[in-house]
């Protein structure tokens, strides 16, 4: 892992200064908390090596495509609101449900994604956009903020309302809250070169990859 100076020694950092993050996210940097990563290969269940695409999307040039128009259209009924980060029983509730899908790896708390006890604020300001069902909470995503950018920490959803496409619609709604706040870029995470189960995040365009030698290029 290569350390920048403000990093602490074992990729920490507890608190970032405005236009840090911007620049971290832009060299392909993640973050849970406090701990800092980033890494280029990703060993999946098959024995398969994938390569890691960190992505971003340049906010301006972002025209949702018709499959995400309709997913916009199939939730006019529900409520979404952005509020500061927090990490509560509901929260951890509506993770639990979402951890259902999965049959490895299963992750035990929505805090091994937010440790953070102020998660609106360490290591940097961070908002949630919170989508309800009459009243019941079905979606929940994390979004950190700088200077120029936005980049998405982690989305859960019930899986019971899973036709809704709830991970596509806070993403759209973290594209459209950064946009309004001139932000230039979001970063919503990586994908693999290959096909994987981020391959939604793709179909954002017009989508950047990092190639890992401090370039962005157009994804393919």
């Amino acid at each position: 892992m290569e350390i920048v100076p403000e990093i602490e020694e074992g990729g920490m950092l507890n608190l970032a200064p405005p236009g840090l993050m911007d620049r971290l996210w832009a060299e392909g940097w993640r973050h849970f908390g406090s701990q800092f990563f980033r890494y280029s290969t990703m060993l999946e269940e098959d024995g398969r090596l994938q390569t890691i695409q960190p992505l971003r999307l340049p906010l301006a040039e972002f025209t949702p495509s018709k499959s995400q128009r309709r997913i916009l259209k199939r939730n006019r009924d529900v409520t979404i609101s952005i509020m500061p980060a927090v990490v509560d029983e509901e929260r951890e509730a509506l993770f639990l449900k979402h951890c259902e899908r999965f049959t490895s790896n299963v992750p035990e708390s929505l805090r091994n994604f937010i440790p953070s006890e102020v998660p609106d604020r360490l290591p940097c300001p961070c908002v949630t956009v919170e989508v309800r069902l009459d009243g019941k909470l079905v979606a929940v995503s994390y979004l950190d903020v700088d200077i120029d950018s936005v980049s998405s920490v982690y989305a859960v959803f019930d899986p019971a309302e899973s036709r809704r496409g709830l991970g596509i619609l806070t993403l759209l709604e973290e594209i459209r809250w950064a946009r309004s706040r001139g932000k230039r870029w979001l970063y919503p995470g990586y994908a693999t070169a290959g096909p994987g189960i981020y391959d939604y995040k793709k179909t954002f365009r017009p989508m950047q990859r990092f190639d890992w030698r401090g370039n962005w290029h157009p994804l393919e």
